[in-house]
């Protein structure tokens, strides 16, 4: 498992790379602003007219390539909100489902249903923690096969509840493979080098483009680097949950609210 989780704070980083972002962008702003003073100096333009197109090309690519990662990113936000309530729903159905089983066989399941769903919900308050996170995903995993081991033991006879109780155990068991999938699931990191490229890039054509002034409108430069920098910003953070501003929080009290029904 830990080859998959790595163990980086996403928030931390995420932020350090947006700021940085910005110092950069402004930065390559003024010095295409200055290289293009200097070729006002030389050729007396500061961009030949055919480059203007190419420009556009690359400032078109950027908002595409923008619009593109939000949404992927939003889209992985959705479905990895879809896959709690599904949890929820397949906790919920094996959970009634144990009414099927022998009165003496139920205390037992009941309790490991308890433990295991407390579980779940410790595994996503200790997410930003990824070893502690991986320790609970572990405990689940036993509890998991702890519960599958009683009820087939406790189902032995009892046609009816073989055919309900295991497959609904079986879907909440299969669910947590699903949603971890969807968790550690991301983009490959080219795609992020591209878009800081062109964010790049495009600060530095923005500079040369406003060189026929010789004053920069840093308002303008400010305006651009910031709204840039915060749209990738926003991009990593709905990508890596429970480490800054866009969470899942509201959707997990989903199984909260499961576990205190089983009171």
């Amino acid at each position: 498992m830990e080859a998959y989780v790595s163990r980086i704070n996403y928030g931390a980083l995420s932020l350090l790379l947006s700021i940085g972002l910005f110092v950069a962008m402004v930065f390559l702003t003024l010095s295409g602003h200055r290289y293009g003073r200097r070729r006002i100096v030389v050729f007396g333009e500061a961009t030949g007219q055919d480059v203007v197109a190419v420009e556009g090309a690359i400032f078109a690519l950027l908002g595409l390539l923008i619009a593109f990662t939000f949404t992927t990113a939003y889209s992985r936000l959705d479905a990895r909100r879809d896959l709690i309530v599904q949890e929820v729903n397949a906790i919920g159905t094996a959970y009634l489902r144990l009414g099927l089983l022998p009165i003496e066989d139920q205390p037992a399941l009941r309790i490991g249903f308890r433990e295991y769903v407390d579980s779940r919900i410790q595994m996503w308050r200790k997410l930003k923690d990824i070893p502690a996170a991986l320790e609970e995903i572990a405990r689940s995993v036993k509890l998991q096969n702890e519960i599958w081991s009683q009820a087939v033991k406790a189902s032995e006879g009892n046609q009816a509840a073989r055919m309900l109780l295991l497959p609904a155990l079986n879907e909440m068991i299969d669910i947590t493979t699903t949603r971890l999938s969807k968790i550690i699931s991301h983009p490959p990191p080219l795609v992020y080098v591209t878009l800081f490229t062109l964010a790049l890039l495009s600060a530095w054509l923005v500079g040369n483009s406003m060189a026929k002034s010789p004053v920069l409108s840093w308002p303008h430069v400010i305006g651009f680097a910031a709204m840039i920098a915060f749209a990738v910003y926003v991009i990593l953070d709905t990508e890596f949950l429970r480490y800054g501003l866009v969470r899942l929080d509201t959707a997990y009290e989903l199984l909260t609210e499961v576990r205190k029904s089983m009171n």
